[in-house]
């Protein structure tokens, strides 16, 4: 990450600020024109998911995303992204370990900000909705890609996409609330595409830009019975048909990590 020394948003989305010192983050941080310290959270290894290859790939069989061409090793660059989420009996922060098509991890996801009183009402029961959730998209070495945010809400979702630096990349917009879900994707003060669910329990989606023209393809697949049963944990195959430019590709990647998040399916896809 190449960028000034200066005071920038937190990417950790525990403060305002977090001082950048030209080549890490410091342990300087500042809120509310208050400056105090606090370690870099970014610093920690990106979560991981014990979900074995040969999984993996047979998930990307089931999506139907087998042939796709060679990517360039990125999550920016990669046809295919297989986004798994770690398996808890009690979800208190999300984790999601993101793979490319042969089973290579890429990235992850991870939750930020949470602080104790979040965790507990997390515990004690189901009020996800209408707490706001921050998450990082970060890289193996735990650099920070895109901060993603859904605020809280009572019905509708709305998900804020940022980059590294904080800056604005667009929205992911929830349209409606009865039959298949649907997303608009918005940057600059335009809808640039948008999420199309396929079904009522909004399982897969189509990802299409301005044109209605389908970029990509989000596919959920079978976690199996004691996931299904026990956990909240949710895997997901994205398909991106064709290299996008930006602010397209980074609002598909959002959508690709936070959809669940979006309509927090906590009730085993019922929505």
């Amino acid at each position: 990450m190449s960028m000034p020394a200066d005071w920038y948003p937190d990417p950790s989305g525990r403060h305002e600020h977090r001082y950048w010192d030209g080549s890490r983050w410091t342990e300087h941080v500042a809120s509310h024109g208050r400056q105090s310290t606090d370690h870099d959270p970014s610093s920690m290894p990106p979560p991981t998911v014990a979900r074995p290859t040969e999984k993996i790939v047979r998930d990307v069989a089931r999506a139907g995303a087998t042939g796709a061409s060679p990517g360039g090793g990125t999550i920016f660059t990669e046809p295919v992204l297989v986004v798994n989420q770690k398996a808890k009996l009690i979800e208190v922060n999300n984790e999601y370990a993101i793979y490319d098509g042969n089973g290579r991890q890429l990235g992850a996801v991870r939750q930020v900000g949470q602080n104790l009183l979040k965790k507990a009402v997390r515990i004690i029961g189901s009020y996800d909705q209408f707490m706001t959730h921050k998450l990082q998209v970060v890289d193996m070495a735990g650099t920070v890609l895109l901060a993603v945010t859904r605020p809280a809400k009572v019905f509708k979702s709305r998900v804020l996409v940022n980059d590294a630096l904080g800056r604005e990349v667009g929205q992911v917009v929830q349209q409606n609330m009865i039959g298949k879900i649907r997303f608009s994707l918005e940057a600059g003060g335009a809808t640039i595409g948008s999420i199309n669910a396929e079904n009522w329990r909004a399982w897969n989606f189509s990802i299409r830009d301005h044109t209605d023209t389908e970029v990509a393809r989000i596919t959920k697949t079978w976690e199996g019975v004691a996931k299904t049963m026990f956990t909240t944990a949710d895997n997901y195959v994205v398909q991106i048909h064709r290299p996008l430019e930006e602010p397209l590709r980074s609002l598909v990647v959002a959508a690709a990590v936070s959809v669940d998040t979006a309509l927090k399916q906590d009730q085993r896809g019922l929505g």
